[in-house]
């Protein structure tokens, strides 16, 4: 049986191959607010702190050549 971690690590595999994790947060905050579920201001926010957030580490991620 696979332990949690395989299974995750696979999950996320999978995601990266086919979209990118700021996309799909995207995705999931543009949802929330066309279904009400999520105030407009907010949408930009979420938008604004995980692509912004994210674009830092992929940039140092880069420098350093972990990837």
């Amino acid at each position: 049986m696979m332990s949690e971690e395989t299974k995750q690590a696979l999950l996320d595999k999978g995601v990266e191959k086919i979209t990118s994790r700021k996309l799909l947060v995207w995705i999931a905050a543009t949802g929330l607010m066309l279904w009400g579920g999520l105030e407009s201001s907010d949408w930009v926010v979420i938008s604004g702190l995980y692509l912004g957030g994210q674009s830092v580490i992929d940039a140092i991620v880069k420098l350093k050549g972990l990837e």
